[in-house]
């Protein structure tokens, strides 16, 4: 039985369905297609994904494909209410979601998605394929496999790889050049402003913005927040990313230098603790701290929170911690993924990428069941292509192809100066 928070919105999140569906053409594409083969026919699909309205289309596409579809959230802020009451009302689909979640019910969600028991696995984080490995073993000999979303959960796999620990073929949906390139740099660059904006009505113009960490997100924040005539500053402990940021045009300083001279700070690191007390205590009065990382643990809240003599919630989704010199610190969406705490998340465009990239996962992972090891695998590198040309077709931009004659010289050792 689904559980969500107010099934009234269920109208509302239909009408947003539909304008995502208007803008997902190249999932679409493929929901035609299963929804006349029936790949999942007989299958259950558990996901832990962000429930958005983008998601609703893939659950959509999946359920279409001839799967029974179980989805809860994997972020405790980043369910869209309105969608979790139409997804609900949905055949074939069940859900357990609400925005703002306890601990106690984002693990008992999870749960209720492992009792349907799943034959594949969709998350974003990790946390799914983590509880049935840990608390519901003898599942694992029932799952094709599973797929990974995010840069946070494909570091989690490669640790369970490393420790022996991993017991099921895992696809990294985000190792796809179609995810990676376009949804972590288009969509995190545009959709972590958005949720800034929205928790702060920030000028960012003339502000020092202070990026946590150069990977694909963080490149994609600090090209939005140069456009916006931010004065950019990169803290990296990759020595290739931040050269890459130095040669890009930013100032890479470590943070002990960039704390006092920041405006806002935004962590996309994946890991732990990244903006800790030390910094705290020398930034600027007004300073705005923000999080685009998968999980609430890049900025140390807890350190924050022993400093401040006040707390209060000031605008929605925005925290005022008063410290004890009468410094302001805010932080937007506590912590969480701001993009998705304080905003709706990636436009739908980018996430018609990301989203065909899962549904082709799951297709690959049936037509090779008990064919693949228990390890992190890469879609094979056509699977991208067709991504890339589904999204220039509905884009309606032409490329070239190859001669014969082009052809056949690639293939060529013999021919040089």
């Amino acid at each position: 039985m689904s559980y969500v928070k107010d099934p009234s919105l269920a109208t509302q999140g239909k009408l947003n369905l539909e304008i995502a569906e208007k803008r997902m053409g190249a999932l679409m594409l493929l929901r035609e297609r299963f929804a006349k083969e029936k790949p999942f026919k007989g299958l259950t699909i558990g996901m832990a994904l962000h429930v958005t309205k983008e998601t609703g289309i893939l659950v959509r596409t999946l359920r279409d494909g001839g799967a029974k579809v179980a989805i809860t959230g994997c972020n405790p802020l980043s369910t869209q209410d309105d969608i979790a009451a139409a997804l609900a009302e949905e055949d074939g689909v069940l859900v357990w979601a609400y925005k703002g979640e306890s601990t106690e019910d984002y693990y008992k969600f999870l749960t209720a998605v492992i009792e349907t028991e799943p034959d594949i696995t969709i998350d974003d984080g990790c946390d799914l394929v983590t509880e049935i490995h840990t608390k519901h073993p003898h599942l694992l000999g029932k799952l094709i496999g599973g797929c990974e979303e995010t840069t946070t959960g494909i570091i989690r796999l490669h640790s369970m790889v490393r420790d022996g620990a991993l017991k099921i073929p895992m696809i990294a949906v985000n190792d796809n050049k179609t995810k990676h390139l376009f949804d972590n740099y288009y969509g995190t660059g545009q959709s972590t402003f958005d949720g800034i904006l929205r928790a702060t009505n920030l000028l960012i113009a003339g502000k020092v913005v202070v990026v946590v960490g150069y990977g694909s997100c963080g490149k994609g924040i600090a090209m939005r927040a140069k456009g916006l005539g931010a004065n950019v500053v990169v803290t990296e402990v990759d020595a290739f990313a931040a050269l890459q940021a130095a040669m890009d045009g930013h100032r890479v300083l470590p943070m002990s230098e960039a704390a006092p001279i920041g405006d806002l700070f935004i962590t996309v690191t994946g890991n732990l603790n990244v903006i800790r007390y030390e910094h705290i205590e020398t930034m600027k009065d007004g300073s705005v701290l923000a999080n685009s990382g998968h999980f609430d643990c890049e900025l140390d809240l807890k350190a924050l929170e022993k400093m401040a003599r006040r707390k209060r919630r000031v605008r929605h989704y925005l925290d005022e911690y008063m410290l004890k010199d009468g410094r302001i610190i805010y932080v937007a969406g506590e912590g969480r993924l701001v993009n998705l705490a304080s905003a709706e998340g990636h436009p739908s465009e980018v996430m018609s990428m990301s989203f065909l990239g899962q549904a082709f996962a799951c297709e690959y992972l049936v037509k090779n069941k008990g064919k693949l090891k228990p390890e992190v695998i890469t879609l094979p590198a056509e699977i991208d292509e067709q991504i890339a040309a589904a999204q220039l077709a509905i884009m309606g931009v032409k490329i070239d192809r190859l001669t014969t004659e082009q052809e056949e010289y690639l293939k060529s050792w013999k021919e040089g100066t």
